[in-house]
C-alpha cells in the first residue's frame, strides 16, 4: 500500500453564497485506458453513505471515481 502522502487529499474550496465543497487531487483507475490516471474531482456521498472523488481522466475523458471511505 502508498504512504499517506502519496494516496492524494481532499481541499475544502469556497462556492457561491458561502457554502463549502471539498475536491480531491489523486489517482484512480481509469477502466478505458486501463491505468492509474491524476485526476482532480469533486468529492460526494453515495446513497449508501460512502464518500467518492468523482472527476474525468485527463486522457480519454472517461469518468473515473474513486472511493474514499465513510462520511
Amino acid at each position: 500500500m502508498a504512504p499517506a502522502a502519496d494516496r492524494g487529499h481532499a481541499v475544502l474550496t469556497d462556492i457561491q453564497e458561502g457554502a463549502m465543497a471539498e475536491s480531491y487531487t489523486g489517482e484512480a483507475y481509469c477502466v478505458k485506458c486501463k491505468e492509474k490516471r491524476e485526476f482532480t474531482g469533486e468529492v460526494k456521498v453515495s446513497d449508501s453513505g460512502r464518500r467518492m472523488a468523482k472527476g474525468t481522466c485527463p486522457v480519454c475523458g472517461t469518468t473515473v471515481n474513486r472511493i474514499l471511505g465513510k462520511a
